[in-house]
């Protein structure tokens, strides 16, 4: 697939001059940070150095004050508190965090995560009955429940009160909660609103401990913020950025029992980084939920002794293997069915539906789908006499405007710019995929069709040395609004050792000058490029900067992103 490349701006050189100068970096690095919008000393200590302090005041957030005075009242009068989430990983490491917390020193509460298939996203009506049996008189929602104002007032009437702790787009209506923590509400003043369902639950519990603990409690529960970070692709910047360093380092070195046992089961020997957990940690914690119930998940991650940890983590890792067969089955099939009609294939939208579908993968499969097709991709499957589905998004187009474009024909939907979730009615189904395809042609550049390759800067392949690398790291974790660093270097030739390997994978040592010392090149999935390169053309590349460890020794390499020949 062709991509895309586009150079961000070059910052202003004087403000890169003296920012190269006041840290003692050279301007490559000072540019890389420019262009993150660090331009001062101090600035580049606060980015460098993260620190909890730097967190923001949790009683900024609108209805703070309201959620903690209603946490303790139910606290002091020994009220049962439900601790309900969804059944993602957000929901889930948000639910083990606030249950985890409150159940250290409040035996009086519960968690409740709705099962997927059967009660679907958001608060449930099974949910509040639930409840209401269980002699529960407060719910705290985490990762759902803003567009939930019919069952929060459904509870209301059951004397059931709610605090709502979600970081989605506000529908037209607000719940008539108790209290609804939201920074993307249009009335909230919060200075930072990209935190993560789990974050929010953070935030919760930091204005709790504030008033009536021990903010240092907290510590102990950080990995799984970091896990949630990582897993909703959220924003890597400001307070998500510093939850995810000190999680990072918590989950590295003393993780919580749960998270220990999905490390090791899952084979990893590397330190995680944002991308690690991504491919490692959460597709397992998501598995659960999406082939049996999301409340293992939550017990895995509340799990207090190792050996406990252990057996619930080998449950989920069969679960893993189980999802991972239905992802791929069904990925197959809807390739085969966009590429067996013409129409699909030179449309600018993928909807497809199939009624055996499961539910549960049907999110990665559209992810899958938009890797091989690069368009706005919605996956549709049968559930309770409904038809629902994942949607996802290509760089720039906003999804969630486009489906709200559709809202007529949907029973409900919500999400965000990149992904969604919907539901509509079977007789629907047409309808919809016309609608939809008709609002996102009229709206999509041909531009955002093609896949992008984000170039930071151009780079002398001479510059890469262990220095430079070592401030790089300095630079993570890494993950949306700051990636890890991508360069471009051209008139680059092969200068020895091309060779491949697993019939599609490249290795070569780089260089740009004779004379100059060579770089070790590797490139996953680029087979197509070897015979070009055999015969010794000069090209461009853009890559990233990683170190490989092998045998014990670690040396600097470059991951090929793409190759333009010259």
């Amino acid at each position: 697939m062709v991509k895309r490349w586009i150079t961000k701006p070059i910052p202003d050189q004087e403000i890169v001059e003296s920012l190269s100068k006041s840290i003692n970096v050279n301007p490559y690095l000072a540019t890389l940070l420019v262009q993150r919008g660090v331009t001062t000393f101090d600035e580049a200590k606060h980015f460098f150095r993260p620190m909890m302090s730097h967190l923001h005041d949790p009683f900024l957030m609108k209805d703070m004050d309201k959620a903690i005075a209603r946490l303790h009242a139910a606290i002091s009068n020994e009220e049962k508190i439900l601790v309900y989430g969804d059944y993602d990983v957000d929901g889930t490491t948000s639910v083990a965090l606030v249950y985890s917390y409150l159940k250290s020193f409040y035996p009086n509460c519960d968690f409740y995560i709705p099962d997927r298939s059967k009660e679907g996203y958001g608060v449930s009506k099974e949910g509040i009955i639930w409840a209401e049996e269980n002699g529960f008189s407060l719910i705290i929602a985490l990762d759902l429940g803003i567009k939930s104002a019919d069952m929060v007032s459904m509870a209301d009437h059951k004397g059931i009160d709610f605090i709502i702790c979600d970081h989605h787009l506000p529908g037209d209506q607000m719940p008539q909660a108790v209290a609804v923590l939201d920074p993307k509400r249009s009335d909230c003043q919060y200075p930072y609103p990209e935190l993560s369902g789990c974050g929010l639950g953070f935030k919760l519990l930091h204005a709790y401990a504030r008033k009536h603990r021990d903010e240092s409690e907290l510590a102990k529960y950080i990995d799984l913020v970091a896990v949630s970070i990582a897993s909703d692709i959220v924003p890597v910047n400001g307070e998500n950025r510093t939850l995810a360093y000190y999680g990072l380092q918590k989950l590295n070195n003393n993780p919580l029992p749960g998270l220990k046992a999905l490390i090791e089961i899952s084979g990893n020997k590397n330190e995680l980084d944002i991308s690690g957990v991504v491919f490692t940690l959460g597709p397992r914690i998501n598995a659960a939920g999406r082939v049996s119930h999301a409340r293992f998940a939550v017990e895995l991650l509340i799990a207090k002794t190792e050996e406990e940890a252990t057996a619930l983590a080998e449950k989920i890792n069969i679960k893993n293997d189980q999802r991972r067969e239905f992802d791929l089955t069904i990925t197959d099939e809807a390739i085969g069915m966009i590429e067996s009609d013409e129409n699909v294939l030179r449309a600018k939208t993928t909807v497809l539906y199939k009624e055996t579908w499961h539910k549960g993968v049907i999110g990665i499969v559209a992810s899958r789908c938009i890797e091989k097709f690069y368009r706005p991709t919605v996956i549709l499957t049968s559930s309770n006499d409904m038809i629902t589905g994942s949607a996802r998004s290509v760089k720039d187009f906003d999804l969630h405007q486009a489906i709200s474009s559709c809202s007529d024909l949907l029973e409900k939907f919500g999400g965000h710019k990149y992904a969604a979730g919907l539901t509509m009615s079977k007789e629907n189904l047409v309808a919809f995929q016309q609608r939809f395809e008709q609002v996102v042609s009229s709206t999509i550049t041909e531009d955002m069709l093609i896949p992008v390759i984000e170039i930071d800067l151009e780079l002398p392949l001479s510059a890469i040395t262990p220095k430079f690398r070592s401030v790089l790291k300095q630079m993570a974790p890494f993950g949306p609004e700051n990636h890890k660093p991508v360069f471009q270097s051209g008139e680059v030739f092969v200068k020895n050792s091309l060779s491949a390997f697993k019939d599609k994978h490249i290795r070569f040592l780089a260089a740009q000058k004779d004379d100059e010392a060579v770089v070790n090149v590797v490139g996953f999935d680029m087979m197509e490029h070897y015979e070009r390169l055999t015969r010794g053309e000069r090209f461009t590349m853009a890559y990233t900067v990683e170190e490989n460890t092998y045998n014990g020794i670690t040396s600097l390499q470059l991951r090929l992103k793409d190759i333009k020949f010259d």
